[in-house]
């Protein structure tokens, strides 16, 4: 399954992106930001901090049995510092679809458009 993110700053696409992360199990607008927690993750280029970034939230929401609907991401050079904020899995209220297992490499991208616009985009498994 496809998930993209878009934003008018990097870190908004890898923001958008993690939330359409959630949205491949649940309606993100059904998960209640009551629990904070810290993600940090490197990688040498963007691409592959992303995947990186996707992978950290799919470990946390599997060994935490959470959900995350709010995110937040900050960049220094290769670093990438996240905070995410959920809730545990109630499977009553968020019915959840599937488990998503990882982000991969197909169709990974993170770049500017031409009106400076920023795609951060990957295939992850279910």
């Amino acid at each position: 399954m496809g998930i993209r993110g878009v934003g008018a700053t990097k870190e908004e696409a890898f923001e958008q992106a993690a939330i359409a992360l959630t949205a491949v199990v649940t309606d993100p607008r059904g998960v209640t930001p009551l629990e904070e927690v810290d993600v940090e993750c490197e990688a040498p280029d963007d691409e592959l901090l992303l995947a990186e970034w996707l992978n950290a939230l799919i470990y946390q929401m599997a060994t935490r049995q959470m959900l995350f609907a709010r995110f937040d991401v900050r960049f220094d050079d290769s670093r990438l510092s996240g905070k995410a904020w959920g809730e545990p899995v109630d499977v009553s209220k968020h019915s959840p679809a599937v488990e998503v297992k990882g982000a991969t490499c197909t169709q990974l991208r993170v770049a500017r458009d031409e009106t400076g616009t920023w795609l951060a985009q990957c295939v992850v498994d279910v």
